[in-house]
């Protein structure tokens, strides 16, 4: 019995020898396995620095026609859609009030003649006359206002935009009897980043779409740069001028504005080295060097079809991974695919 149980542990001790041995040599022959990766080499080149903007078109003026008082409207000339000149009469109001002035500054002026011709005789005071002249010049400016207020002249050239009145109505004052906007030109209004402050100037070309006409282009220029920057938005209004000869932009359109800034030698980097870090905006590229990857944030510019201009975060002439990022850390060595 005794020598069956020192069999037994002898056999036991064999195999964990046998075991340990086998397993020693697994480890020994088990090797960590490099990522495999792609690389491509990146490089300056010169990269147009446009930018597009949006825009609502507004009309170069806009006038409201209207009386300065409330009178019965007699007639309206034109309707909604009219093209006007500058200085045509547009609405004829009621002119009885005219009429009476008309009389009593005509009575006005025969009453000063008589007063002027007693001063020259020695007949009045000075006082008196001065006090003649007085009331005929509040006489003629009176007359020439309710003038001014019967027949209402366009003070452009324009297009009617707005009719709240009929023939016969009275003008009560709550609306303007019609709106006159000037269109030839027409205005934009855009937001332009500080960044551009120092690179835009006053008749630099710029181009315009509108939506309305597909990729039709139009050629405008900047008219306008306002001289301070909005300390909230960190940009500066910038008013763009569209000559319109044609007519065919009209106030309210949807435009397009870009603008031309030069160019600018960026590195550009195809968009597959481009790695986006889960939970947050962040862009890294990780770069290839002496066998090992550094994970590098980068500030994305342009997109040009399958590649980003690189504002920064990647040198010139730099090896970036292109294919293979799953597996990386920073920093980890890894094996170039040949």
């Amino acid at each position: 019995m005794k020598k069956r149980m020192k069999l037994v542990t002898l056999m036991s001790v064999v195999l964990l020898a046998a075991c340990s041995g086998q397993k020693e040599t697994a480890d020994v022959g088990k090797v960590e396995e490099k990522p495999v990766v792609k690389l491509e080499k990146v490089r300056l080149q010169s990269v147009p620095q446009t930018q597009e903007y949006t825009a609502t078109v507004e009309a170069e003026a806009k006038n409201n026609i209207a009386p300065a008082m409330p009178v019965r409207i007699s007639r309206i000339s034109v309707e909604v859609g009219d093209r006007v000149s500058k200085t045509q009469k547009l609405v004829q109001m009621d002119a009885a009030n005219l009429r009476q002035l008309e009389l009593q500054l005509e009575n006005q002026r025969v009453e000063f003649r008589r007063i002027d011709e007693l001063y020259k005789v020695g007949g009045i005071s000075k006082s008196e006359w001065d006090a003649a002249k007085m009331a005929l010049d509040v006489r003629e400016t009176s007359y020439k206002n309710t003038l001014e207020n019967t027949a209402l002249l366009s003070p452009i050239n324009g297009i009617v935009t707005a009719r709240n009145y009929d023939d016969g109505d009275m003008y009560s004052g709550a609306m303007p009897i019609l709106t006159i906007e000037q269109i030839t030109p027409v205005k934009l209004m855009i937001n332009v980043s500080e960044t551009y402050f120092t690179k835009i100037q006053k008749g630099a070309p710029v181009d315009v779409r509108l939506d309305v006409y597909g990729d039709e282009q139009f050629k405008g220029q900047v008219n306008l740069v306002y001289p301070t920057i909005n300390p909230a938005t960190r940009t500066f209004p910038v008013e763009v001028r569209l000559a319109n000869g044609d007519m065919r932009v009209r106030p309210g359109m949807f435009a397009r504005v870009t603008i031309d800034f030069g160019a600018l030698e960026r590195v550009v980097i195809p968009d597959r080295a481009i790695v986006k870090q889960a939970g947050a905006g962040d862009r890294y590229v990780f770069v290839y060097k002496d066998g090992r990857v550094s994970y590098n944030k980068v500030e994305l510019g342009r997109r040009m079809g399958e590649n980003y201009e690189l504002i920064s975060g990647v040198d010139d002439n730099a090896d970036v991974v292109v294919a293979g990022q799953a597996r990386l850390l920073d920093g980890v060595e890894v094996e170039v695919e040949k």
